[in-house]
């Protein structure tokens, strides 16, 4: 691990003032990264993948880890702990994919210890991107991506450029994009606000710009429009063993079923693209129609549109028909 300054703001002023500075070049500075449960960021430092010239330890900024009902829906501070989310009951109850998400994440002891935030800012787990002997253009711009003509299996087949094919490796997002949330961002020009689903960049001709964060800009919380009744979500998981697993496929399913008919419908999967990916062409097929499972084949068979596939990862676009289906009939039963 590489030397580094450590700094804990009590100010959310304070903390993103340290965080935008800027070389005097006018380039970002590598050395201000924002730190909570840091069970990603420490993991990165310690293979030097992540050489922040100063820590900055958000962990005492004020009102935070707290969870906020209100008429307009569910506000989720960006330090409040995984595990602690998912056990809410307002979460359990009204946001469900939400919970389930959590739940599907990681370990119990990380769930512990990891902030909503930072998990929806975590980076993959692509083997290239994590060797820091190997090319990779999301970790050194042009150098390559070896994961296109290489070890693929695990590797992203929507959202895909000749620049990189690295899978998003979350959980919560998936399901946030589904359940319409949006976030809180503080920065130094003020706070401003952004669906969830816009959060994540795919790497096009720049696969080391990840978000839309700005330099100094920190996530403050999620924020989770309250819904009729008629609205249920589910959250599936697909994975090569049962725990502390990251998704081969993964379907959020959120739909507003009335008398039976789904008057309205948001579908989102994770494992196979290299952001949260939201289906459209899926929620259209379900719209004003009975759940069935000849129906929710019929959609889920949308669900593979645009894949672009690298040999070892082919089997991804029917496991996520399937996977699409599996969790509609789920969602609706």
């Amino acid at each position: 691990m590489s030397p580094f300054a450590y700094a804990r703001p009590s100010t959310l002023a304070a903390a993103v003032a340290s965080g935008a500075r800027h070389r005097s070049d006018g380039q970002r500075e590598p050395g201000a990264d924002f730190f909570a449960g840091g069970t990603d960021m420490v993991q990165l430092m310690r293979e030097h993948l992540r050489t922040p010239g100063e820590v900055l330890d958000i962990t005492a900024l004020p009102g935070l880890d707290r969870i906020e009902a209100g008429e307009a829906g569910l506000r989720i501070g960006a330090l409040v702990r995984m595990s602690d989310a998912a056990a809410h009951p307002i979460v359990r109850e009204r946001y469900a994919a939400a919970s389930e998400a959590l739940l599907a994440s990681a370990s119990a002891q990380v769930r512990n210890l990891a902030t909503v935030g930072g998990n929806l800012l975590q980076r993959t787990r692509c083997g290239y991107f994590r060797d820091p002997g190997a090319p990779c253009n999301k970790r050194v711009p042009g150098s390559g991506c070896p994961a296109i003509a290489g070890q693929n299996r695990l590797h992203a087949v929507l959202g895909v450029s000749d620049q990189c094919i690295a899978t998003y490796a979350g959980d919560f997002a998936n399901a946030l994009v589904a359940l319409d949330a949006e976030l809180l961002i503080a920065g130094e020009g003020g706070e401003r606000r952004i669906p969830v689903a816009a959060l994540h960049r795919p790497p096009g001709d720049t696969p080391w710009i990840e978000t839309q964060l700005e330099p100094g800009e920190l996530i403050t919380a999620i924020l989770l429009p309250a819904r009729p009744d008629s609205w249920r979500s589910h959250y599936l998981k697909v994975r090569d063993r049962a725990s502390f697993e990251w998704a081969l496929a993964s379907a959020a399913v959120a739909l507003d079923l009335v008398d039976g008919v789904v008057r309205d419908a948001r579908v989102a999967v994770a494992g196979v693209a290299t952001t949260p990916w939201r289906l459209p062409g899926v929620e259209t097929a379900l719209r004003g129609r009975t759940i069935s499972p000849a129906v929710a084949r019929e959609a889920g068979a949308l669900a593979g549109e645009g894949a672009v596939t690298h040999g070892r990862n082919v089997y991804k676009v029917e496991l996520i028909r399937r996977t699409v289906a599996r969790a509609i009939e789920e969602c609706a039963a």
